[in-house]
Order: structure tokens, then sequence, then C-alpha cells
């Protein structure tokens, strides 16, 4: 069993930044790892994967060029930088590993979810 930890979430006013980071229990070196979002009453919603080659990427059109995900080799971690934050951002955001080797952006082609942690953002 894999299990998930997000760190760095909090409140920021409109236009500053935030980094979350995600440690996993085990190695996932080979496992693709995204962030997903959620807002009140909304579903939850794809933001940014890393593919297992910790090169390929996708994003979210409503974050690109504002977001940049990484992995951290040394502590088998996954960042999440989060710049230009809009109100909109406000949401519980969660981090995911999934065993596939192609580039998931389905919630349920992952396998580990963590707890999530609140990032709010004040106009």
């Amino acid at each position: 069993q894999v299990q998930m930890v997000e760190s760095g979430g909090g409140l920021v006013q409109a236009g500053g930044s935030l980094r979350l980071s995600c440690a996993a229990s085990v190695h996932t070196s080979r496992y693709a790892m995204a962030w997903f979002r959620q807002a009140p009453v909304k579903e939850r919603e794809f933001v940014a994967v890393i593919m297992w080659n910790g090169v390929t990427t996708s994003y979210a059109d409503s974050v690109k060029g504002r977001f940049a995900i990484s992995r951290d080799y040394a502590k088998n971690a996954r960042n999440l930088q989060m710049n230009n934050l809009e109100p909109e951002d406000t949401a519980v955001y969660y981090c995911a590993v999934s065993k596939t080797r192609g580039l998931p952006l389905a919630a349920d082609e992952y396998d580990y979810w963590g707890q999530g942690t609140q990032v709010t953002v004040s106009s």
C-alpha cells in the first residue's frame, strides 16, 4: 500500500505563489504522479501530471503557464509550484499515483491518493 502525504497548502492573496509537495511512503519512480483539486460543490478535476520518466508533463488549460509540476528524486516527492494564483484556484488539492506507464489524465486511472491540502486564494 502506498501512502501519500501532501504539504504546502495555505492562504495566499491573488497573484501570490504556493508550493505543494507530495511525498510517498514507498519508492514511486516508475509511477506517474498527478495533482487534482476539488472546490466546494464541484467535481474533482485534473490539474497536472508528470510521467514516470520525470520529463513528460501535462496541465489543465486553466493552469498552463502558471503551475509547474516537478520531481524531487532525493525526497521521493513531486512538487507543484503555483504562481499568479487566482481566487478560482481555491480548492483542496490532492496528489495521486498511477501505476500506468502512460500519461493518465482521469481520476479513475489513479491507484493511490493523499488526504488533500487546502489552498485558499483571497481576492
